[in-house]
């Protein structure tokens, strides 16, 4: 019997750490930040598009579904600046088809212009407004994959 029990609460462990991630779990820590990089307070998105759909997410809700929470984190360097927007909504995030359209539009995919990538898993979006090669972008993406995996 008690092995059945050590197996139950190892279970239940490893379900509630998987299930237990947080937005600020996502973001990238002081020390995680690549040399050169300087935060700064607000946003600094490459398009509109993605620092209005973090700023008015509410007028969305019913398309991707209700926020729990939301963050932002903006960077600058000498040649690279942008922000990461992190969301955590009450259930699966399921505005994937809306939200390429508004951050691509037609092209339906990431361009020069319209350099935003974004992840969505289970209750988790994260989306990088930051150009393709930014090793800003880079070292997030590679956190939040980590995490969301």
């Amino acid at each position: 019997m008690k092995p059945t029990i050590l197996l139950s609460t190892l279970f239940l462990l490893f379900t509630n750490n998987l299930f237990s991630q947080t937005v600020a779990d996502l973001k990238l820590k002081p020390k995680e930040i690549p040399k050169g990089y300087t935060p700064i307070d607000g946003q600094i998105c490459v398009t509109p598009q993605a620092c209005n759909f973090y700023t008015d997410i509410e007028t969305y809700s019913n398309i991707v579904g209700t926020v729990k929470s939301k963050a932002i984190q903006s960077f600058k360097n000498k040649g690279d600046k942008g922000s990461i927007m992190y969301f955590e909504f009450d259930h699966v995030f399921k505005g994937d088809r809306f939200l390429q359209g508004l951050l691509w539009g037609k092209a339906g995919e990431p361009t020069d212009e319209h350099p935003e990538e974004y992840i969505a898993k289970g209750k988790f979006l994260v989306i990088w407004s930051l150009k393709a090669d930014s090793p800003l972008k880079e070292k997030s993406e590679t956190k939040v994959e980590t995490i969301l995996e």
